[in-house]
């Protein structure tokens, strides 16, 4: 692709999320994801691979089923309440097919089966777009919607998005496809929350995507899309696998790691609401991601490989480390100590 091209597709996803997250009206809303999911298509297809393709078209026709979902429910809205304002949506069925709609958009269980096989299809650095930017309107439509939704809807939505995102993590050898269901584990603490503290949720979006985003360049970097060749990687880099190691421990959500503070504030807070069951099922349930974290770990660092592997052995590079990797990482894992500070300004 040449550059030309790449730079108008990137600087239509930065249009279609601005829209999105700066509008009022349903309608301009819409526009903004549409912008979105034509700009990503390329991204997606760049490679003309099979598999590519495959994605491409699985990824416009659910994001063009979800969107046809977001103009039904608003029109329903607008029809019964002649309002078009986003913060305006009461119908309980306008509210029922939004949900269903921000959840086929964001890939969360019973609307995930999109987002591994498209991730999988996709090159690590669209993968990156696909997992972060491209699920930040959506959530900002959550976000102004939170009050009218179903509470038991998505608390439910939620613990079956954990759960389904760390059972199915278990038994993969692609990476790509352990980080889209570690997305959709990481969704359900989202989607938990929104309801009752929607700041903690935009909190926790913003610190997965740093932590992402360090893991997604991390992996791009050591050109590892699988754990045959994540295991062999260590020859090559060791102290970017072991950013890569500290990185993946974060998005387990271990103390003393910046990815503890998004799940000790949304379980502190269920405790507040009266919710200390879903609480701690959220929290048991995490614990099955944590044991793909924590083999993804396992081959970045601690495996070496054995004299008769059969892949290529990967030796010392004299290339740096990039300054954006090195930051993210230290990021991903150094922002614990700052919690009573951010604490605040909830």
């Amino acid at each position: 692709m040449n550059p030309q091209a790449k730079l108008i597709f990137t600087t239509s996803l930065l249009l279609g999320t601005t829209i999105t997250i700066s509008s009022n009206h349903w309608i301009t809303a819409w526009a903004g994801l549409e912008i979105n999911t034509l700009a990503i298509l390329p991204l997606i297809s760049k490679s003309h691979h099979p598999r590519a393709i495959e994605a491409a078209t699985k990824y416009f026709l659910v994001q063009a089923t979800a969107s046809t979902l977001v103009l039904f429910s608003s029109m329903t809205n607008a029809w019964y309440t002649g309002q078009w304002d986003i913060t305006q949506l009461t119908h309980p069925v306008s509210c029922l097919i939004l949900t269903s709609a921000i959840a086929m958009k964001l890939g969360l269980v019973p609307f995930h089966f999109w987002f591994p096989e498209v991730l999988q299809g996709s090159p690590l650095t669209t993968g990156l777009l696909l997992s972060t930017v491209m699920k930040f309107p959506p959530i900002t439509l959550f976000l102004m919607t939170s009050p009218s939704l179903n509470p038991t809807l998505l608390t439910s939505m939620a613990l079956l998005s954990t759960a389904l995102g760390g059972w199915m993590g278990l038994n993969q050898t692609q990476i790509r496809k352990i980080l889209a269901f570690s997305s959709i584990a990481h969704l359900g603490w989202m989607t938990i929350i929104i309801s009752y503290n929607p700041k903690l949720t935009l909190l926790n979006f913003y610190l997965y995507a740093l932590m992402t985003a360090a893991t997604f360049l991390a992996l791009n970097s050591i050109k590892a899309l699988k754990l045959s060749t994540l295991m062999t990687a260590w020859t090559k880099t060791p102290p970017l696998s072991a950013m890569l190691f500290l990185t993946l421990l974060s998005l387990a959500g271990l103390p003393p790691l910046t990815g503890f503070l998004p799940k000790w504030l949304i379980i502190q807070e269920l405790t507040k609401q009266d919710m200390a069951p879903a609480a701690v099922m959220i929290s048991l349930l995490s614990l099955l991601g944590l044991y793909f974290y924590l083999r993804l770990a396992y081959c970045a660092t601690i495996t070496l490989p054995p004299h008769t592997t059969s892949q290529m052995k990967q030796w010392h590079t004299n290339k740096p480390t990039h300054a954006s990797i090195a930051i993210l990482a230290t990021m991903s894992a150094t922002l614990l100590p700052i919690s009573p500070m951010i604490s605040t300004l909830l």
